[in-house]
């Protein structure tokens, strides 16, 4: 049973750690649950009929906070941030205040939403894309993120490359993400971007920088496929049999902050999934004011197993 083992709090205190925050470096910007899939793993239970998205308003507020705080870099995130209306906007404003933009894109959206508006905005800021890409496999990705999936994410990683992303000299980063399709955690990170790297250039003649595998966290669609399928407690199990303390150090909670559609601040977007706020506390980005937030404790759960399983959560 998933309750047979300690809280990750206990684990913790068991290994004598602690886990605090250093300067927050990173903004991470959820744009909402909005999104073109609704996809097996996400837990953010995402998909077409959400319809809680970051205005106007809060995004100016964003800004400012950004701003405040003077953060290194700034990663937005969803659902499928392309979808809001906004985004070129929050894109070219934000740049201004972070060295690096990031943008998560599951590749579809991309394809289907303004693409011709947005790339020369991404190009234009030089917005690193992290972009989903399950598998080499047509049947899995679809089975994962619906019909159809695979053959416009390829369609569009080509239309990347075209526009110069993922090609050496540019300087346009092209990122890949793979997420395993069951309860199991993901293969070898350097085997799989080995095998992404000959298969995708042989077949389709495309090109990326990085290749990375994550964990599917135990929250949202994912966590509900879990225990209807029988196979949460022994997910559970493995996350937990596979802790790792060595990945601490390491852990994205401990330089970034998260910051939700309404403007609530999370120690991650995994804690913000579960609803569960920055140190337990439900805090506006308005209420702050210039903070490094060093040295603030971070809210823990049993789905922050995630992370410190194996090799970590890159």
């Amino acid at each position: 049973m998933a309750d047979s083992f300690p809280s990750f709090f206990e684990t913790l205190k068991q290994h004598g750690l602690v886990l605090k925050r250093k300067p927050a470096e990173i903004l991470q910007i959820n744009l909402g649950r909005l999104c073109n899939q609704a996809c097996k793993h996400c837990h953010l239970s995402a998909g077409p009929h959400k319809r809680d998205i970051m205005n106007r308003n809060t995004m100016d507020e964003v800004i400012d906070f950004a701003q405040r705080c003077k953060f290194k870099a700034v990663d937005i995130t969803g659902g499928a941030p392309e979808m809001n209306p906004d985004l070129p906007y929050l894109i070219e404003t934000i740049s201004s205040v972070a060295d690096q933009v990031m943008l998560r894109s599951n590749l579809s959206a991309l394809l289907d939403y303004s693409h011709d508006q947005l790339i020369p905005v991404l190009k234009k800021n030089r917005v690193i894309l992290v972009s989903s890409f399950p598998s080499l496999n047509p049947a899995q990705t679809d089975s994962q993120r619906g019909i159809g999936v695979f053959e416009k994410s390829i369609e569009a990683l080509m239309l990347l490359n075209r526009q110069g992303y993922g090609m050496d000299g540019t300087g346009f980063l092209l990122n890949l993400v793979s997420n395993p399709s069951g309860a199991f955690l993901p293969s070898s990170q350097k085997a799989l971007e080995k095998r992404y790297r000959e298969i995708l250039k042989k077949k389709w003649g495309i090109n990326f920088n990085n290749a990375y595998t994550f964990a599917n966290v135990p929250l949202g669609r994912f966590e509900a496929w879990l225990q209807q399928s029988g196979n949460y407690d022994d997910y559970l199990t493995l996350l937990y049999k596979s802790f790792n303390p060595c990945t601490l150090p390491g852990l994205m909670c401990r330089n970034q902050i998260s910051v939700s559609f309404d403007g609530y601040l999370f120690d991650c977007d995994f804690n913000l999934a579960a609803g569960v706020y920055k140190a337990f506390e439900k805090t506006h980005i308005s209420q702050i004011r210039v903070s490094s937030f060093d040295k603030d404790p971070i809210a823990v759960g049993n789905h922050c197993y995630t992370c410190t399983a194996g090799t970590g959560f890159t």
